[in-house]
């Protein structure tokens, strides 16, 4: 699903409006009517006594509230629209939903003051219907008032859009914006929506379609990209009823170095996890006993080690290259270490690999300083830094406004011709193609050492399975992110550890 700036989804809403002959009411009415039925859905579950008060401001993001208020009323809700005055300044289409609502009898008051409302609404639902994506600044007066009289109810809000006082394209606010439990953006998601504090502030968000047609849309050649459930879902490689091991795809996982087990062996198990059939991992020889104990469904093949370092050799090149053959795919990083001869090796092995691979953790180190070595590749190969990998890949910082941020992958991908997942909140996927995909799930209990072994393995199964690089990627990065989703609500957040994230694969491929 497209995701658009402020800038972009004025315009697809202008060119639907002017070029194709569906009309703005037409479009507002959509957008309440979806919003209306989602509510009714989600929260009321069609419950005949639920009150519901909504809180419009002046423009087309008010005029969406009255229509929803006309829905909800002939769902049975007592509805009480609030709206800010006088009615002779409402936005046309506003006025239009206003007068309708008018006639069906609902109560409709005008706020002149904050003294206007109660101290206390009682109410089932709050529908905050005062700013859309057009809004950026700061709310003053009787705006900023109504945003922080909205936020000290104690009432579940959803948001019509977006949170008012929210900066659609950035995620940020100037001054007062309202705590959202659920909001329904729409037509096309918007960034802000899903970059922090939005994203925490958004609550639960539902994409509404308002009737715009596919052909607008791709007029625009919007490039970005939100992955969702259905996008995976869709993605995920079939498996066979009668198929065996070897059907399921096999991976080498060239991972390991003395103290760093651990790493190798949360590689494994997330591959095994995510439907691999075999895994193989190849590391140092005496660290191999070990590694053993914690990933018994792997398979292992000792490698060539420095002076017994627990660190791979520069001459365990040719055996790699030779057991490689054998396999779907190549996972290089985890745990590796650092050191010179464990460098030398990767920077040595990846431009004569011939099956797709994934490199992450230090299999990336090994190439800051020599990333011309990517353009050497023969195979797809999908890298995961994260901004300190990444920066150490560049030699440069990452910025830290989105959009910069994606161009700078753009940019990079394209550059080594390489899909790169560059990990963050949230993370960003690029091809070489210019397309670039931004993921909604994953919570800050992810950020904990091993969590990117996790992913690493998760990928390099997908990978093996038969799935092409960018789509190994995108997927492979919402199921890590679903997968600490849903551990993070067994477990909580501050507790989540990698281990954990092995564990509750299953349920999120499952969901899925």
């Amino acid at each position: 699903m497209k995701l658009v700036t402020s800038d972009q989804i004025r315009r697809v809403d202008n060119e639907t409006i002017n070029n194709y002959g569906i009309p703005g009411p037409e479009l507002m009415e959509n957008a309440g009517r979806g919003i209306a039925q989602n509510i009714s859905d989600k929260i009321r579950n069609h419950t005949n006594n639920s009150k519901v008060v909504i809180i419009c401001g002046k423009g087309n993001n008010g005029g969406d509230g009255f229509v929803v208020g006309r829905y909800l009323h002939e769902d049975n809700a007592e509805i009480i629209i609030y709206y800010m005055g006088p009615v002779e300044k409402l936005s046309p289409d506003a006025k239009l939903n206003y007068d309708r609502a008018l006639k069906l009898g609902i109560t409709l008051q005008e706020i002149k003051s904050i003294d206007d409302l109660p101290e206390h609404l009682y109410c089932d639902l709050i529908i905050d219907a005062i700013f859309g994506t057009g809004f950026s600044g700061t709310p003053r007066g009787l705006s900023g008032e109504l945003i922080e009289y909205i936020n000290k109810q104690n009432i579940p809000v959803a948001a019509v859009d977006l949170p008012s006082g929210l900066n659609a394209d950035t995620g940020q606010h100037e001054g007062t914006v309202v705590r959202a439990d659920y909001s329904f953006t729409l037509a096309l998601p918007k960034y802000g929506l899903y970059i922090s504090p939005g994203r925490e502030l958004a609550g639960e968000v539902t994409t509404v379609p308002i009737g715009i047609p596919d052909k607008v849309i791709n007029k625009f050649d919007l490039k970005t990209e939100l992955i969702t459930p259905e996008k995976v879902s869709s993605l995920l490689p079939y498996r066979k009823p009668d198929g065996h091991k070897g059907d399921f795809g096999k991976l080498f996982l060239v991972a390991g170095s003395m103290g760093m087990t651990g790493a190798a062996a949360l590689a494994a198990k997330s591959a095994l996890r995510s439907g691999c059939g075999l895994v193989k991992i190849g590391c140092p020889k005496s660290i191999l006993p070990t590694i053993a104990q914690l990933a018994m469904e792997a398979t292992l093949w000792p490698l060539p080690d420095v002076a017994k370092k627990g660190a791979l050799a520069t001459r365990g090149l040719g055996e790699i290259l030779n057991f490689v053959k054998n396999h779907n795919a190549i996972a290089i990083g985890p745990g590796l270490g650092q050191h010179r001869e464990t460098k030398e090796l990767v920077r040595r092995l990846i431009p004569k690999l011939e099956i797709p691979a994934v490199i992450d953790a230090d299999g990336l180190n090994a190439l800051s300083g020599f990333t011309k070595i990517l353009n050497e590749k023969k195979a797809p190969t999908v890298l995961t830094p994260h901004p300190g990998e990444f920066s150490r890949l560049t030699g440069e910082s990452i910025p830290s406004d989105i959009h910069d941020r994606i161009k700078v992958a753009k940019s990079f991908a394209k550059s080594y011709n390489t899909v790169l997942v560059l990990k963050g909140s949230p993370t960003i996927i690029a091809d070489p193609d210019g397309n670039c995909y931004l993921n909604p799930t994953g919570n800050n209990g992810m950020a904990t050492g091993g969590s990117g072994d996790v992913l690493t393995g998760a990928i390099g199964a997908l990978l093996a399975g038969g799935l092409s690089a960018i789509h190994a990627a995108v997927c492979g990065v919402y199921i890590h992110g679903l997968t600490g989703d849903i551990a993070s609500t067994d477990l909580g957040e501050t507790s989540l550890i990698a281990g954990d994230l092995v564990d509750y694969l299953p349920e999120a491929f499952s969901i899925l």
